[in-house]
């Protein structure tokens, strides 16, 4: 499971959206949030709200 203590979120993000072939635009869009939401989390400037995170987890169990 996702947490937003995990220092690696940020990678994971980006990792994951990369796997899907998304921009930050897209991928934002998936999740309703804004694509400067996306770079601060993928950056490690902020962290994801525990609804982002069940939607981020939810897509990477669709990768595996």
């Amino acid at each position: 499971m996702l947490t937003s203590e995990q220092p690696q979120i940020g990678q994971t993000i980006r990792e994951l959206r990369q796997q899907l072939k998304l921009s930050q635009e897209k991928f934002a869009a998936k999740l309703g949030v804004s694509f400067q939401t996306v770079n601060r989390w993928e950056n490690n400037r902020t962290q994801p709200s525990p609804m982002a995170l069940q939607l981020i987890e939810g897509m990477l169990k669709k990768q595996r």
